[in-house]
């Protein structure tokens, strides 16, 4: 089995490392900066115990890593670039290829599944972060994240159980699961504090905001009849596992959409997170206005090269309190 990584960011890139490290077959496809660096000096990994680089192939398209049906694609792009991530696999690969997407949001699977018969979901609870071209980190030790697969939207087979095996064997804490959807949902909910992060500031997700945010989540998802994994289960699966420690001395300063608003990316995952959200409230009947509010300034700070935290939660608060004011 050999992994052809699709995005080599923060989850793609610690993972291409990690299963490199631990001896398995693995290329990647990046682009820009990434795809130069790698190239070059292959693809460091900072951790909070030890620094590796990898070296592996990486391409500028999947159709120059001769895909076969041995191989298993990691979709690991952010889901506003899936879409063109799956045409350039349906270009030049087999239909059979297993097609992996280990991605936040509910979107990227059915995406895949237009082109791909094998579509299997990865939830993936990582602490990693990718500011610079060639380096990626991972804040978790000795267990750097959780990877569960399963087939998509439900089942578990002899790849899904092989691919949890290898992401076991590259220090994750990985299970073949048979319900992937519904822990997609459960990551979804999670997700929507994102926003508030890249938004408000690292402070903020901890606060009210978040809440009023993850409860509009609940509330379309149980008006849709979409199943979710509950807290006590969220919390029973995590465990311990995870331990985060700084790296070089440096604690991780936010999560993947801060991430792309400091790197100054231009675009932002939100529309697949609260959007997703408001998307299920407006088709059920459900309001949304806090994940609407956040997703526009979310989108808004990533078009203007915004930095990070420059709204106070306060005023968004103010602003939801605004809008729903009589008169």
């Amino acid at each position: 089995m050999r992994f052809v990584i699709v995005g080599l960011g923060g989850v793609g890139g610690v993972l291409a490392a990690r299963l490199s490290q631990a001896g398995h077959r693995v290329v990647g496809v990046a682009r820009g900066a990434q795809l130069s660096a790698v190239r070059e000096n292959g693809l460091r990994l900072d951790t909070p115990t030890e620094s590796f680089t990898a070296r592996l192939d990486v391409f500028s398209h999947p159709g120059e890593a001769s895909l076969t049906t041995d191989d298993v694609v990691i979709l690991a792009v952010k889901s506003q670039d899936t879409a063109d991530a799956v045409r350039a696999l349906a270009d030049t690969a087999p239909s059979g290829i297993p097609v992996a997407c280990a991605q936040n949001g509910v979107v990227n699977e059915l995406c895949a599944l237009r082109s791909f018969a094998n579509v299997y979901g990865v939830v993936v609870m990582c602490p990693t972060a990718f500011l610079e071209p060639g380096v990626v980190r991972a804040y978790s030790a000795p267990v750097t994240g959780l990877l569960d697969v399963g087939r998509y939207p439900t089942g578990q087979d002899d790849v899904s159980r092989e691919v949890a095996a290898a992401f076991a064997s590259a220090t994750y804490d990985a299970r073949s699961i048979p319900d992937v959807r519904r822990w997609k949902y459960t990551k979804l909910v999670m997700n929507l504090s994102n926003a508030v992060e890249a938004v408000c500031g690292q402070e903020a997700r901890r606060g009210p905001l978040t809440e009023v945010v993850q409860a509009e989540g609940e509330a379309v998802l149980r008006a849709a009849g979409i199943e979710y994994a509950s807290t006590d289960e969220d919390r029973e699966r995590r465990g311990s596992l995870l331990d985060l420690r700084p790296v070089g001395g440096v604690r991780r300063s936010g999560g993947s959409s801060w991430q792309s608003l400091t790197r100054g990316t231009g675009a932002i995952e939100t529309d697949y997170l609260n959007g997703e959200i408001v998307l299920l409230g407006r088709l059920y009947g459900v309001p949304t206005p806090a994940n609407a509010l956040l997703q526009r300034l979310a989108g808004d700070l990533a078009r203007t090269g915004s930095r990070p935290g420059t709204i106070p939660a306060d005023d968004v608060l103010a602003r939801l309190d605004t809008t729903a004011a009589p008169g």
